[in-house]
């Protein structure tokens, strides 16, 4: 009975009642993989951030930024979403410095997640580019 109120209150009555299990399931389901990939996300943005201004130190990490967005038409927040035109931008503008970049920003990825999950990156990380180990860790 406690779950039906919960979900009264939640939920309009007219539109309980023409829910079933399964929609709700469904529901669930979404917002949960909508959480995750916004937590990825923003913990993938804070890295690359991260890394840029420690590297580069603030000045110069605005500068990349405004290369990209110049250049790539892709803003700081947009980053995780485009992360191919971002590895683009950065190997055009940096060429082989861009590699110490990249391992860098996975590195710090990696290092927030599980120890176990971290150990499965690191074993496919010779096999796979930037973009496919960062769209891989989503």
């Amino acid at each position: 009975m406690f779950g039906n109120v919960y979900l009264c209150s939640t939920i309009p009555r007219q539109d309980l009642l023409s829910l079933n299990i399964s929609q709700l399931i469904g529901d669930f389901r979404i917002n949960t993989l909508t959480n995750q990939k916004q937590k990825y996300e923003n913990k993938a943005s804070k890295a690359i951030d991260k890394v840029l201004r420690k590297i580069f130190g603030d000045e110069a990490t605005l500068l990349i930024y405004k290369y990209l967005e110049d250049n790539y038409s892709i803003r700081q927040n947009e980053i995780v979403e485009k992360m191919d035109v971002f590895a683009e931008g950065l190997e055009k503008l940096l060429s082989s410095g861009a590699y110490v970049i990249e391992k860098k920003i996975l590195e710090d990825v990696y290092s927030s997640h599980s120890l176990t999950r971290r150990l499965e990156f690191e074993r496919t990380e010779s096999n796979m580019n930037f973009v496919s180990q960062m769209k891989m860790l989503q």
